[in-house]
């Protein structure tokens, strides 16, 4: 059975080499509907581990407290008419919550940043001490401000890892001087890696300075929101609490509109959840499309290959070959162009991913790939049935007889 086997995959091979033009033009759906498919994959793949861990940096047991919803389809003037978030609600909120761990106000503008002869323009944010509470990552060299230096309005700073690399390279940032708007701030601190978030910007250009500093130097511009950290496993019991609290503070009467967020991670699960459809339905109906197209083209080559080697088959059966060796043959033959189709496609995909990695997150798991290649066998046997079938029922002396 075993050297039946090597035989059939040796003369299916050998058909398929000595007319490789054809069965690579032949192959081209399968081609592209493998690369479809793997690429689809992949990108999804990437998109997934981009996105936990961006999610995790926003945290999911993290409640944003801002003047506007993330995805919201109201108008830019109603949210800009909005009343700010004010810097007392912070320790109104600490006082009043129950499940607040950790309440951070949190400042942000662009600033224009220079050590020495380098410059760059990066976003700054001001802060508590307890804002490293409310992001999922930590110090890696110094360490971060004291309450005592944020009530003083002292001028430190912690920078992020690409600051100190564009700025600092092998040096030790610590204790040396970097100018914000042309002030100086002391470095204390450096985050610890985190990378770019959903893959697109880097969160590791940034520079957070003291509450008491920032409202003092750099208040008149830019917008504020609030960090709440609260219990995950009560994270809607303290969603519903700081919203009364919040709607209290604003002043709001119960038939009043809310004039202010909350926003949470899930907001983004949600438009996440919509992107990855959308790319999926796509790429699924570009491989389904392929795959048809390319299956229908493998049939009829071997339709035209049954023909061609008619009297072939007449020999093989007049001296003893089953129905089921011959079936086999061509059997072999249809998943043999497919495979080779499969692998190209794959290799393509791979080459691809590689180069998307550098501008965007991609990533090829191995069961993917797996996949890949048992589907495009299945389009073989599938795309070499019927004509297989074909083959093994000519009659040997009408094969014979064949010009």
């Amino acid at each position: 059975m075993f050297n039946l086997f090597v035989e059939n995959l040796r003369i299916s091979v050998t058909s398929v080499y000595e007319n490789k033009g054809r069965s690579i033009l032949t192959a081209l759906g399968i081609i592209i509907g493998i690369l479809s498919v793997t690429l689809m994959g992949t990108l999804i793949s990437g998109l997934d581990k981009s996105f936990e861990k961006s999610m995790s940096w926003l945290g999911k047991d993290i409640l944003h407290i801002s003047r506007y919803e993330w995805f919201s389809d109201m108008e830019w003037w109603e949210v800009r008419n909005r009343p700010k978030i004010k810097p007392e609600y912070v320790k109104k909120i600490k006082e009043r919550s129950r499940f607040a761990l950790a309440v951070a106000p949190v400042m942000q503008r662009s600033a224009s940043l220079q050590f020495e002869d380098e410059e760059t323009r990066t976003e700054i944010f001001g802060t508590n001490q307890d804002y490293m509470e409310t992001i999922e990552t930590d110090i890696s060299n110094g360490r971060f401000f004291t309450i005592n230096e944020d009530h003083s309005g002292s001028r430190v700073v912690v920078i992020g890892e690409g600051l100190r690399k564009a700025f600092f390279d092998d040096q030790n940032p610590i204790g040396k001087f970097i100018k914000i708007d042309k002030i100086k701030f002391k470095v204390i601190g450096v985050l610890e890696e985190q990378g770019k978030f959903l893959g697109l910007f880097s969160v590791d250009n940034q520079a957070i300075l003291p509450f008491g500093a920032y409202t003092r130097l750099f208040s008149k511009r830019g917008w504020m929101r609030i960090s709440v950290k609260v219990p995950e496993k009560y994270i809607n019991l303290g969603y519903d609490e700081i919203f009364s609290i919040m709607r209290h503070l604003r002043g709001l009467k119960p038939s009043q509109k809310n004039d202010f967020a909350i926003n949470q991670t899930e907001v983004f699960e949600k438009q996440y959840s919509l992107l990855k459809i959308a790319i999926g339905g796509t790429g699924l109906f570009i491989t389904l499309l392929s795959l048809v197209v390319g299956g229908i083209g493998i049939m009829n080559v071997m339709f035209v290959s049954v023909k061609e080697r008619t009297r072939e088959i007449g020999v093989r059966k007049a001296i003893g070959a089953t129905k089921s060796m011959i079936m086999v043959q061509f059997l072999m033959e249809a998943v043999t162009i497919c495979f080779v189709a499969g692998i190209i496609g794959l290799t393509l995909a791979y080459i691809l991913s590689l180069l998307i990695g550098n501008f965007f997150p991609s990533s090829l798991p191995l069961s993917l790939s797996i996949i890949s290649i048992l589907l495009s066998i299945v389009i073989g046997v599938i795309s070499g049935l019927i004509p297989a079938y074909k083959a093994a029922n000519l009659e040997p002396i009408d094969s014979l007889r064949y010009e």
